[in-house]
């Protein structure tokens, strides 16, 4: 059984595509925020070229306020204010945790059906004295695959499980540093996963990348106070998107995405 993606897929970019749009109105913009991209500049990665706030801006022709981070590598749906006073109701609901997120993983071995971590996590970057923040993650795979070939030869193939994280706080790198804390680390991640692992499964899959994607998001209207529910458009359970919402099937990361999940080797079985 091949595991590889369809090479037209894997090595597939869209460095000169628009941004794909999910949901717009006059107070706010979510897109599909594809893998690679950084939010905002920093000098972290001072040679990166493309950065969702500027292209953004000059593909809609105004001013746009980020309302919450996506790592580098992890690709889904990012919210986005129009005006300032919209980012600053829309944040409140962030900082006082009201918004639901939910994430897809493909992580390292048969991850627990569901588990609840609650690891207090301390900021990358802060002294080795700083305090701990309290951080806790719920977890449920849908998913499990085991591979014929070994990665390790103390067993006979090699496993993976696709895990939904839904994060009740929001501390930096959280759904990886926590999987990585209960032993399931998300394959591709560079920093909190296992290096050999990462490079064998590349090697198989034809693509290197993080398998992180945020799923969907959920959170009441700033000014209209409805119920507001924005999906990436990519497709697992075999359910139609929601209405009126913008599928981006050709972008590359998302494709990327939707070959995985094609392979017939997922058992969604207990």
């Amino acid at each position: 059984m091949s595991f590889a993606i369809d090479p037209a897929v894997a090595h597939t970019h869209a460095q000169d595509c628009p941004l794909p749009l999910l949901w717009r109105d006059e107070h706010l913009v979510a897109i599909y925020k594809p893998a690679g991209w950084l939010v905002h500049r920093t000098g972290l990665d001072a040679g990166e070229t493309r950065f969702i706030v500027q292209t953004l801006r000059d593909q809609i022709g105004q001013h746009v306020f980020p309302l919450h981070r996506l790592d580098k590598g992890t690709c889904g749906v990012l919210l986005l204010a129009l005006h300032a006073e919209a980012a600053s109701r829309t944040r409140s609901q962030f900082e006082n945790h009201q918004i639901d997120k939910r994430y897809l993983a493909m992580v390292r071995g048969w991850a627990p059906l569901q588990a609840e971590v609650d690891h207090a996590l301390r900021p990358d970057d802060a002294p080795e004295d700083a305090p701990a923040q309290p951080a806790r993650t719920r977890f449920a795979r849908l998913a499990r695959l085991e591979h014929a070939e070994a990665y390790d030869s103390r067993f006979a193939g090699t496993r993976l499980s696709l895990v939904q994280a839904t994060p009740h706080t929001g501390r930096r790198h959280q759904i990886r540093r926590h999987l990585k804390h209960i032993a399931h680390p998300i394959i591709g991640d560079a920093t909190h996963g296992k290096g050999p692992l990462n490079r064998w499964w590349a090697e198989r899959l034809g693509l290197q990348r993080l398998w992180l994607h945020a799923w969907s998001l959920s959170l009441q209207h700033p000014y209209t106070q409805a119920p507001l529910h924005i999906e990436s458009g990519l497709q697992f359970r075999h359910t139609e998107p929601t209405a009126g919402m913008s599928v981006p099937q050709s972008h590359p990361s998302l494709q990327q995405w939707q070959a995985l999940l094609r392979n017939p080797a997922w058992s969604r079985q207990a």
